[in-house]
């Protein structure tokens, strides 16, 4: 059995120096991080962006079956998505943390060791944050903040007609692992001792419990010399993101269902739960791609990149925004993803 160590036995400045005490400096911006006051940034000339994201335990993430190590690691990355999605580079994050007694020092050990893990991999540095105490469960609050070129951010707002409609990657993925973790978790709560049994999906399992930001795709941008018009990276669900990017446009537009990704793990999976593929990529969620629009002049740049799939244009306003089916018919896309006040 592995030692339990009580978090009371630190004190609330011992555990900030337990979790911050290997932290390394990545970035030349950051003059001051842990272990003062506030951090002190120096950008050097380039603009800051800056976001915020609240995870809550019961609502964003179940400890039945998300280790706390693939926890830190997500937590880090669907925050820097956003950074990502401005077309900025994360330099920082920021992160607060409330716990109940029932976490042990060990438990927040491996949650630091996923969010150091992402921290590593993205060049980010962590330079604060907070840790209190929660009557109730795991409360997590992370802020990044990246920088970018003066004037080179890109916003929701700047899709016009004839754009074309881009996504990264592939949809639908982590919906369909968490699909299958919330059966198996009805069936161990039904028959405790079951083991669960994952049917070989470490795919679409691995897509929701460690996720990857777009670094990769920001960094073709620079090299290829494209700036998107628009840009939201995909947490709620392509449907709520396309309409996200109509509406702070005043735009419409038309998506082909059979230009959506979808790998062929996802789609063996959504068969397996009588679930159609399409739906899964429309309205799952999570999939922390970068759905973004681009002038049709730089279409043969996009070209170049088998991760970039264009599907569907921009269209007026009034023309509303639609997706044209396998078979030709016409419909209206509904925002059907996650809706946090459900």
């Amino acid at each position: 059995m592995t030692d339990r160590t009580e978090i009371t036995s630190l004190g609330e400045f011992g555990l900030i120096e337990h979790l911050t005490k290997n932290i390394e400096v990545n970035n030349a911006s950051t003059l001051i991080g842990v272990g003062d006051d506030a951090a002190v940034l120096d950008h050097f000339g380039k603009q800051v962006v800056v976001t915020n994201d609240l995870l809550i335990e019961g609502v964003h993430f179940d400890l039945m079956y998300t280790p706390l190590k693939h926890l830190g690691y997500k937590t880090v990355v669907v925050n820097i998505s956003d950074v990502f999605a401005m077309n900025a580079t994360p330099t920082q994050i920021l992160l607060g943390l409330a716990f109940s007694n029932r976490f042990s020092l060990e438990a927040l050990d491996d949650f630091y060791e996923g969010v150091y893990a992402a921290c590593a991999h993205y060049g980010v540095d962590l330079v604060g944050g907070d840790t209190t105490t929660s009557q109730k469960g795991f409360i997590i609050s992370c802020t990044a903040i990246g920088e970018v070129a003066p004037d080179q951010y890109v916003k929701r707002s700047g899709a016009r007609k004839g754009d074309l409609l881009c996504v990264t990657g592939d949809l639908g993925a982590a919906f369909l692992g968490l699909t299958l973790l919330e059966r198996e978790k009805k069936i161990f709560l039904e028959t405790p001792g079951v083991q669960p049994d994952l049917e070989g999906e470490k795919y679409v399992v691995g897509r929701l419990l460690k996720p990857e930001a777009r670094r990769d795709t920001i960094a073709f941008f620079a090299e290829a010399g494209i700036t998107p018009t628009s840009m939201i990276d995909v947490s709620d669900g392509v449907s709520s993101e396309i309409l996200h990017l109509c509406k702070q446009s005043d735009v419409g537009c038309v998506l082909y269902e059979d230009k959506l990704p979808i790998n062929d793990e996802t789609r063996n999976a959504a068969f397996k739960f009588n679930l159609d593929p399409t739906a899964c990529a429309l309205s799952g969620g999570e999939d922390y791609e970068l759905l973004f629009t681009i002038r049709q002049d730089d279409f043969e740049k996009v070209g170049n990149t088998n991760d970039i799939s264009v599907i569907g244009y921009i269209t007026d306003s009034e023309a509303g925004a639609h997706i044209i089916t396998k078979g030709g018919s016409k419909h209206r896309i509904e925002a059907q993803g996650w809706n946090a006040f459900q």
